[in-house]
């Protein structure tokens, strides 16, 4: 869907913008244009926090007299922060937005704002709760979302529902990657850099001299890094490595005056490793340690209530991150391909009515490649394999159609539109294991990559064991409409009203399970309607009000990591909102305070078992079962932001999140819990989460140049990251700092050189951003720690 624009700027380059609201209209709004964003009204430097001019409603308002709760990353931030993909953003740099990896995977991530987080949504017929887009085009898969970016305009992340503008799968919010559009004029620039971790990056964006009403821009990327857990096997990469290289193109033309084509295609390839799964504890239930010799006298198995010996190759490392694995295990890249073209139009009717059409095309497919785990997620058995390298290999495409009418009437302004989205989807996966432990542990053997026999064994192409294929289908079209109203006489009062009207269709069939073929299809049709109202009130120049009400859904589909592929429905959240957006202290303080509460049904629960009972016919095999749960779940939050100047060259940023979440008793349909009422949690979500920042600029004398000092910091409180799991991460903290030498002259042609020295996580903190305890009763705990500290050097030429 064509998604909302918002232009930040702030006195003294400030990084990061997080404003509070609801959407309405200010009563000076007007159309903004589809193509550009507009920018901020350039006041003098008096030391005064400038006005930001926003387009989240589809048209250009003053973003404090826009009740609508936004965060902004613009590009100094993203530098500042040294941000090239979206995983950066797990640091907490939104403390509303979550970002975290799928299981311990680089190539599909979970998003989550407010609460809403869902624990699975990487699979062929499930959608997410928090809606991610580029350029204003929808993206179906969880797969390829941290391709790296391109040349970044902002990230925006909407919080809340935005039901009807943005529709479903937007029942916590939306995260929007915008580009930068075509000038025109010539000119770009050229960036390069390189850090620990043989870690290294370029880029190039260059506009061409418009040619006929046409202007183009061509950019490219590259990013690298080394694996930071080494892996001892030869031939193999270590965890946590990436090689990300992308290509964008833009062309915007204008004809004529009113009417405007742009056309975009982007193709982009990522390789990746996951992050290592390591073993935290060994035995924390205290069993008596079978020995080797009490196996064998029971043909075998584990005598019972007894666990398995620990491997003496086994190194528990405890809050430690492993530098090097103990194991070596077969691990090679992961690869995310991603591409898409767009077309968008617009064309301005008549004085107050604009038409805009939004047609795109996109794909992705991604070949995965995890043997995050080693023998650290596995028990030691004499004889036995370990080290589950979880193959899966998925294909989709989409294809969504929008219009638009954006205009304005006296006292009225309206936006209306109608959507359509349909995507196919597809995967096959294996599982087979790769090591094999000789009698007592003290050795191990790198089993044939090639199928030997019968059974799960082989993960060279050809040689997969598929133990379970889908593929799904699905349809979406809706009409929306929003209008604000503000009485004649009374211009401090606007009333928002707004609707969308939803029919969801979905299909597809699981053909294989555990191996064997299988007919299990589903189907789900849902029609919905979402509302929002939204009552603002100006009580003065500088303190705006609002409250709102507002609903969202994410679509219901099927598991495809189930027995049965059983349909389940759709999970909806109505949300109440209230607060103020203020400008202090003569405009040199701005704070922006928002609370809510949000009853979520149909919550859809995902119940998680991998079996590791080394004697089962399904060892080793992961299975997910999908339920709604009964009853309402309940999320409740406060948001507070404030941003400040206080001397000449310095801004101030600060943001806070609190989020109290509750999930209803939910029967458990895992085998062997016969539908037990189990609690469960809402994962990646802290209680309490803050973010600070402080960004100094000193000019230097006689000259344009500038020296720029860049400090942040992220706290989250420890989270869930299993919704039916007690165990807890870690409390997370982490500091990214940067010093540039800005804007040095390098000729008299306007090109300039920026110099800088980045840091990521600079105090090198260790935290488990993800723990389990599924096999604390046959092993231990297993975790995935946070990335070191990262350091480079980067340059940039401007021309």
């Amino acid at each position: 869907m064509k998604i909302s624009f918002i232009r930040a700027s702030l006195l003294g380059g400030t990084a990061l913008l997080a404003l509070s609201g609801t959407p309405a209209f200010a009563a000076d709004a007007k159309p903004a244009d589809a193509t550009t964003a507009p920018a901020a009204d350039p006041a003098e430097d008096n030391g005064q926090l400038k006005e930001i001019v926003v387009t989240a409603t589809k048209r250009e308002t003053s973003l404090q007299k826009t009740p609508i709760a936004i965060s902004v990353l613009d590009p100094t931030a993203l530098k500042d922060r040294h941000v090239q993909s979206l995983l950066d953003l797990a640091d907490g740099s939104v403390p509303s937005l979550r970002v975290a990896t799928f299981e311990a995977r680089q190539s599909a991530l979970t998003v989550g704002i407010r609460g809403i987080v869902p624990f699975d949504q990487n699979q062929t017929a499930r959608d997410t709760g928090v809606g991610v887009y580029i350029d204003g085009v929808y993206l179906g898969r969880s797969q390829g979302l941290n391709a790296a970016l391109f040349d970044i305009e902002r990230v925006e992340v909407l919080r809340g529902p935005q039901g009807t503008l943005f529709g479903r799968n937007t029942e916590g919010g939306a995260l929007s990657i915008v580009t930068a559009k075509p000038t025109g004029k010539f000119g770009g620039s050229m960036n390069a850099g390189f850090g620990n971790f043989g870690s290294y990056n370029g880029q190039i964006h260059l506009n061409l001299p418009e040619f006929h009403n046409i202007a183009v821009k061509v950019e490219g990327v590259v990013q690298h890094q080394n694996p930071f857990v080494k892996d001892p096997l030869p031939g193999s990469i270590g965890w946590g490595a990436f090689n990300r290289a992308g290509g964008h193109v833009a062309a915007l033309w204008k004809p004529a005056d009113g009417f405007s084509a742009e056309l975009s295609y982007d193709q982009a390839k990522d390789e990746n490793t996951p992050f290592y799964s390591q073993l935290v504890n060994y035995n924390p239930k205290g069993k008596p340690v079978a020995t080797l010799a009490q196996i064998a006298a029971n043909n075998g198995k584990l005598p019972s209530g007894t666990i398995a010996p620990l491997s003496p190759l086994v190194v528990v490392a405890g809050s430690d991150r492993m530098k090097t694995a103990d194991i070596g295990v077969p691990q090679q890249y992961s690869v995310d391909r991603t591409h898409g073209f767009s077309a968008k139009l617009n064309y301005d009717v008549m004085p107050g009515l604009e038409l805009r059409s939004i047609t795109a095309w996109r794909g992705v497919s991604t070949d995965q490649w995890d043997n995050s785990g080693g023998a650290h997620r596995t028990v030691f058995m004499p004889n036995s394999k370990f080290s589950r390298y979880s193959l899966s290999f998925m294909q989709q495409h989409q294809f969504s159609q929008e219009f638009q009418a954006v205009g304005s009437l006296p006292q009225l302004d309206y936006v209306a539109g109608l959507y359509y989205y349909t995507e196919n989807a597809r995967e096959v996966a294996a599982t087979p294991s790769t090591n094999q432990w000789n009698s007592d542990g003290t050795g191990y053997t790198i089993l044939s990559q090639t199928a030997l026999g019968s059974g799960n064994q082989g993960w060279a192409p050809g040689s997969f064991f598929l133990q379970r294929g889908s593929f799904a289908k699905a349809y979406s079209y809706a009409a929306f409409a929003q209008a604000t109203y503000t009485p004649a006489g009374f211009d401090a009062f606007h009333l928002t009203v707004g609707g969308r009207y939803t029919h969801d269709k979905r299909s597809g069939t699981l053909y294989l399970v555990q191996g064997n073929a299988s007919n299990f299809p589903f189907t789900f049709n849902n029609k919905r309607f979402d509302p929002m109202v939204t009552a603002a009130f100006d009580a003065s120049d500088s303190v705006h009000l609002y409250a709102k009400y507002s609903t969202g859904y994410r679509a219901g589909g099927a598991n495809d990591r189930s027995q049965t592929f059983a349909a389940f429905g759709p999970e909806a959240v109505k949300s109440y909102e209230v607060g103020a957006k203020m400008d202090m202290l003569d405009h040199r303080v701005r704070l922006n305070l928002a609370g809510y509460i949000m009853d979520r049904t149909g919550t859809q629960i995902d119940f998680d078992n991998v079996d590791t009972n080394p004697s089962s016919p399904t060892y080793n095999l992961h299975t997910e079962e999908t339920r709604n749960a009964p009853g309402k779940s309940k999320i409740r939050g406060l948001e507070a932001d404030v941003t400040t100047n206080p001397i000449d060259g310095m801004t101030l940023g600060a943001s806070y999140a609190y989020t109290y979440t509750d999930v209803p008793l939910t029967p458990n349909p895992l085998p062997g819990m016969n539908n037990v009422l189990t609690q469960v949690f809402v994962v990646y979500t802290p209680r309490n989460a803050a973010s600070a920042y402080v960004d100094y600029e000193v000019p230097l004398p006689g000259s344009e140049a500038k020296v720029r000092f860049h400090l942040d910091g992220n706290y989250a409180d420890s989270a869930y990251s299993f919704q039916n799991e007690t165990t807890r991460t870690d409390k997370t903290f982490v500091m990214n700092g940067r010093l540039a030498l800005a804007d040095l002259p390098m000729n008299d042609a306007g090109t300039k050189l920026t110099v800088s020295l980045w840091s990521r996580n600079l105090l090198n903190n260790t935290f488990m951003y993800r723990r389990s305890a599924a096999n604390a009763g046959t092993l231990g705990d297993y975790a995935n720690f946070n990335p070191p500290r990262t350091i480079g050097l980067e340059g940039t030429v401007r021309f």
